[in-house]
C-alpha cells in the first residue's frame, strides 16, 4: 500500500493538483512514525504501515491556510477529525484533497514491551505476525494482540471523507467502548474521586494531550494566557491537576471524535479519553445518539436548543437507578 500511496502522490504533485502531501515518515526508531509533509523531492520518504497510529488531521489547520493545495492521506478514524475541523472552519476543505487509506489497526510498541520483550532493534510485519528483533534474540507476536487501545474501540473501517481510496480496512473493535465508563459511573462519588485523583496526580503538564488533540485548535489557549495564573507550568496543587484536564474535557465536549490521541501520547499513561468518552455517553443518552465528525456541517447537540432537551433540574435515570 505504501508504494501505491507514493505513486498516487507523485501523480497529484506532477499534475500540479497538489503542492504538498501530508502523511507519515520514519522517526527516531525503526518503528517510529511521525506526521510529515512531503514534496516531489521528498515523497519517497513517505511511510505507511502498522505503526502509523498518529492522527494527522490537526496538521491541516496550519498547512491548509497556506498557498496551494494539500493532498492528505487519512485513515478512517482521521477522517472524522478532519470533518469536525472543517465543520468548525479550522480547515478549508477546498484546500485539501483527502485520499483515504486502509487500516488494519495500529501497533502499540509498549504492549510488546509489556510482554517482557526488551532491547527492541526492529519490528517486521508479516501478515498477522510481528517479528521482533532484539539485542537478545528474536521473538514473534500476534499483531492483533498488541493493537493500540484506541483501535480496539474503532468507529469502523468506513472513511467519512475522501476523493479516492487506497487499500482495505479491517474491523478491530472488541467489546463495548463505554464499558470502562459504565464501571466509573457505578462507583460511589468518593471512589470516582479517588480514581481520578490517582490518575491525574501523575500529570506532569507536558501539554502533549492538548497539543495532539484535533479538537484543541484554538489560536490562543486559555492555558497559554499569563493572566490565568496557570500558564504552562507544573500544577502547584491537586486542584490545578484536576482543573487542567476537566477544563480541557469540557472545552471539547460535543466536538471530540474519540480518536484516542490524548491517551496514546500521554507519557504517564493516564486514560484521559475516559473523560471525553463519559461526555459522549451522556450526550447520547440525554440528547440522542450523535457522532462528532460524521459529516461536514453537522451541528452538535450542545449548539442546538430543543424543547425536549433535558433540563438541569431533571435527574436523569440510567439503568433504572438515579445517579
Amino acid at each position: 500500500m505504501q508504494r501505491m500511496m507514493i505513486e498516487k502522490a507523485k501523480e497529484y504533485l506532477a499534475a500540479g493538483k497538489a503542492q504538498r502531501v501530508l502523511g507519515w515518515e520514519k522517526g527516531e526508531q525503526s518503528w517510529d512514525r511521525t506526521p510529515a509533509f512531503f514534496d516531489a523531492g521528498s515523497i519517497e520518504n513517505l511511510k505507511y504501515d502498522g505503526f502509523c497510529g498518529p492522527n494527522v488531521s490537526k496538521y491541516l489547520v496550519a498547512e491548509a491556510a497556506k498557498e496551494g493545495t494539500v493532498l492528505a492521506f487519512l485513515k478512517p478514524c482521521d477522517t472524522w477529525s478532519y470533518n469536525q475541523l472543517a465543520t468548525e472552519h479550522r480547515v478549508n476543505p477546498d484546500k485539501v484533497i483527502v485520499i483515504g487509506v486502509g487500516c488494519r489497526g495500529k501497533i502499540d510498541v509498549e504492549k510488546i514491551r509489556a510482554r517482557g520483550i526488551k532491547g527492541i532493534l526492529d519490528i517486521e510485519e508479516d501478515g498477522d505476525e510481528l517479528r521482533v528483533h532484539t539485542l537478545y534474540g528474536d521473538a514473534t507476536v500476534n499483531r492483533r494482540e498488541v493493537l493500540l487501545n484506541k483501535c480496539l474501540c474503532c468507529k469502523g473501517k468506513e472513511h467519512k471523507a475522501g476523493a479516492e481510496f487506497i487499500g482495505e480496512s479491517e474491523e478491530t473493535s472488541v467489546g463495548d467502548k463505554f464499558e470502562l465508563v459504565a464501571k466509573l459511573e457505578a462507583m460511589t462519588p468518593d471512589e470516582r474521586f479517588a480514581f481520578w485523583r490517582s490518575e491525574l496526580s501523575k500529570c506532569i503538564r507536558c501539554n502533549a494531550c492538548r497539543n495532539v488533540c484535533p479538537a484543541c485548535s484554538c489560536i490562543k489557549c486559555v492555558f497559554d494566557n499569563p493572566n490565568t495564573g496557570v500558564q504552562n507550568k507544573a500544577a502547584a496543587d491537586d486542584f490545578e491537576e484536576n482543573m487542567f484536564h476537566i477544563i480541557r474535557a469540557f472545552h471539547v465536549a460535543g466536538r471530540c471524535t474519540d480518536c484516542g490521541e490524548c491517551s496514546r501520547v500521554c507519557p504517564q499513561g493516564i486514560p484521559l479519553h475516559l473523560l471525553n468518552r463519559k461526555f459522549i455517553k451522556d450526550i447520547d443518552e440525554l440528547y440522542g445518539e450523535y457522532r462528532a465528525g460524521e459529516e461536514i456541517g453537522q451541528r452538535h447537540p450542545l449548539e442546538n436548543f430543543d424543547k425536549g432537551d433535558c433540563e438541569p433540574s431533571i435527574v436523569h435515570e440510567r439503568g433504572g437507578s438515579a445517579r
